[in-house]
């Protein structure tokens, strides 16, 4: 039996303390995946959507996004495609990390998911999936 290398990407928020803790649990386990800036990225609806299907609005958007936090953006005022069109402009509103494994398309870091598209058991016992406290939520 050989093995076909996966084709990863890893899209993030350059300095995000979260991603960087996602990015070691990968490396960890003998992952390689190219890494490209979420916020550099000329997003389009099609693509952003391709990482959506099958969530819903709340699944998609950075709860910690300035925006949101604020109260600027409430996200139960806008639709789905709304809040893509919103993404488009500023990808900070983007959950992060978006990954990509061949033709797998994930929104946030879904062990399930991973494991599933990377035929691996990635086993983390701490929360690894959301923004860390310390990290400032920024668009630069």
């Amino acid at each position: 039996m050989f093995y076909v290398k996966k084709s990863i990407t890893f899209y993030e928020k350059p300095g995000c303390a979260g991603n960087k803790k996602q990015k070691e649990l990968l490396m960890a386990n003998g992952i390689e995946f190219e890494v490209k800036s979420m916020l550099s990225t000329n997003w389009d609806t099609t693509t952003l959507n391709s990482f959506f299907e099958g969530l819903e609005k709340n699944q998609i958007i950075n709860q910690f996004a300035p925006q949101v936090k604020s109260g600027e953006i409430n996200i139960e005022k806008y639709s789905k495609d709304e809040l893509v069109e919103l993404m488009i402009k500023e990808p900070i509103l983007i959950k992060r990390p978006l990954i990509q494994v061949d033709d797998t398309k994930i929104c946030g870091f879904d062990i399930p998911k991973l494991n599933s598209a990377l035929n691996q058991e990635l086993d983390t016992k701490k929360e690894i999936g959301t923004c860390q406290s310390s990290d400032s939520c920024t668009s630069v």
